[in-house]
């Protein structure tokens, strides 16, 4: 059995611009590529029709055929992914394995545990930088410490940047390294225990008019003013080196909102608490109300404050968000409600197709004001303010909130005056608190 290089795919998924591919197709070894669908992640999914799951499906149904064309293939298997690596070295004579890392904690601890096995078996076990521009401790502060406010993170982080950090992988130049061998089978979507979706999603061609006008159209949510890129950048359907290089040459507004992407993620990476536990330790002192009612009325939609449950709506039946809208909700969600924020990033989690951990939990503990840069506990979103400044035809409304102005739409579940009233109050005793 010939020795062959294995690359792992998990959010990169795809052939060009793809650095730990481009590494192992230089690695000397024919390369295969893997892909697992882990159990210890989909398990705890309760929704089988989950919509990111079938995202995955189709892209790596894409991968694969994309692959086949070229004469090689790709292994799907779904399983815990130490017992599908145990198998994979029984099956194939592996010499090495390359990965793009992942900054997560369940993928740190998961990488680990692989890297120790394939250790034992004499492999070596290579991860690379590919799902953001800068990680871990390239940017850091003149005393060699994290920065943990965006704004002299970007600073330094735009002085850092050059050619070389934006350059792409030639991988496709190398494809010829690929094993060969004939096309194996693909599992199918009720093999993993869930169900088709009937959404489209977006596409994953790069719209460089919207980028161009991003500045102009971003906070608006009846408009087509975004790119919808996210989930690609989630999975790595689409490279952040050739969208960054784009936003440089276009829209620093736009470049800004990808530096805060790697930003969160290096958050997370130095502080992986922060999924569980406030940024700021005294606002884990807060007596949140967390009244299941009012927090099953959000979840749905049904708050009385439109802007609020057009929100909602749209999360639920689509998986997406409008970036000014959910800066909204969760300060609605915090503040006028005092439900912990935890509650809303979990929900979060369930629904968003683009669902990151890092940008995630940053975007709830800013809105909570909890997070390491964050708004500060007495800026409280005036939901009616909101609507007239970004809203101001109800055009987001009336197309996710039809039955508003009538009869029908729910009574709201708290006085905007008395909830910001009420929060500032909660809010100041916590933080007094020795």
């Amino acid at each position: 059995m010939n020795p062959i290089a294995i690359h792992w795919f998990r959010r990169d998924l795809r052939l060009e611009d793809n650095a730990a591919l481009y590494h192992a197709l230089k690695s000397g070894y024919p390369v295969l590529g893997l892909f697992i669908f882990d159990r210890n992640i989909l398990d705890k999914l309760h929704d089988k029709r989950d919509r990111r799951v079938h995202f995955i499906y189709q892209e790596i149904k894409r991968l694969k055929h994309e692959l086949e064309q070229l004469g090689s293939t790709l292994i799907v298997r779904y399983g815990l992914p130490e017992e599908v690596w145990i198998s994979i070295l029984k099956e194939y004579h592996v010499a090495r394995v390359f990965a793009n890392r992942d900054y997560e904690p369940y993928a740190q601890q998961r990488d680990r545990m692989i890297y120790t096995l394939l250790l034992s078996n004499g492999i070596k076990f290579s991860g690379y930088k590919d799902h953001v521009i800068f990680e871990k401790e390239e940017i850091l502060k003149d005393n060699g410490q994290p920065y943990t406010v965006y704004t002299p993170y970007s600073r330094k982080w735009k002085e850092k940047l050059s050619d070389f950090y934006l350059n792409s992988y030639p991988t496709t130049a190398y494809l010829n390294q690929l094993y060969k061998t004939k096309p194996l089978p693909l599992l199918s979507l009720s093999e993993i225990g869930f169900i088709e979706t009937q959404y489209e999603y977006p596409s994953r061609e790069i719209n460089t008019a919207i980028i161009a006008n991003y500045h102009k159209t971003r906070d608006f949510p009846a408009v087509n003013g975004t790119t919808r890129l996210s989930v690609h950048l989630r999975f790595g359907t689409i490279s952040i080196r050739k969208l960054a290089h784009i936003a440089l040459h276009t829209n620093e507004k736009y470049l800004n909102e990808l530096i805060w992407r790697d930003f969160y993620q290096m958050i997370l990476y130095h502080f992986p608490f922060i999924h569980e536990k406030a940024f700021k330790p005294e606002y884990d002192n807060i007596k949140w109300e967390n009244n299941e009612d009012h927090f099953k009325a959000w979840c749905e939609g049904q708050t009385g404050y439109p802007i609020i449950d057009a929100g909602m709506r749209e999360l639920n039946t689509t998986g997406f968000m409008h970036n000014r809208v959910r800066m909204i909700v969760s300060s609605f969600l915090t503040k006028h409600l005092l439900i912990d924020w935890r509650w809303g990033e979990r929900y979060f989690a369930e629904k968003l197709l683009d669902y990151e951990m890092g940008s995630n939990v940053g975007g709830w503990q800013w809105a909570a004001g909890s997070g390491n840069d964050a708004a500060p506990y007495f800026r409280i979103f005036n939901p009616q303010l909101q609507t007239d400044k970004f809203d101001k035809q109800y055009e987001y409304i009336k197309k996710w909130v039809p039955e508003y102005n009538s009869a029908q739409y729910p009574q709201p579940l708290v006085d905007h005056s008395f909830a910001r009233n009420r929060a500032i109050e909660r809010y100041k005793a916590a933080l007094e608190k020795k």
